[in-house]
């Protein structure tokens, strides 16, 4: 059995990298600022957002809720307390630090908590998830 192989030739100079900088290809200086901009505006977002996630993961911890009530008792919490989500994620996740909760947000987290459990009784306290859903007693 005889074998032949087929060779793809490549131009020469294929695989060389060819920058070129003219006056006409370089962005403006305006779009740079801009995208500039935009990628710290996006880089706040993303460090904003694990400050936020880690929250609701303690609110998960310790009410115990799934991802949805816990974004929802720390939106409440804010909307009470006037301040955006952002702020109220970074107090909760400093107070599991060891830094007290502001008062005012200790009022306002006491007042979310009374109206998560008001709406879904089997996260009440002293209640497990699974008595409250209906689990068969023995």
């Amino acid at each position: 059995m005889s074998h032949t192989s087929s060779r793809t030739v490549l131009p020469a100079g294929y695989w060389d990298l060819k920058a070129e900088a003219t006056w006409s290809n370089t962005p403006p200086r305006r779009e740079v600022a801009a995208l500039r901009a935009e990628n710290d505006q996006l880089r706040r977002a993303l460090a904003s957002r694990a400050v936020i996630d880690q929250a609701r993961g303690i609110v998960m911890a310790l009410t115990p809720c799934h991802r949805g009530p816990a974004r929802n008792l720390l939106l409440d919490v804010s909307r009470r307390c006037n301040v955006t989500l952002q702020v109220t994620a970074a107090a909760v996740v400093a107070a599991w630090e060891g830094k007290p909760l502001p008062r005012g947000m200790q009022q306002a987290m006491l007042r979310a908590l009374q109206h998560l459990h008001a709406d879904n009784p089997s996260f009440a306290p002293g209640r497990s998830n699974k008595s409250a859903a209906g689990t068969r007693k023995r």
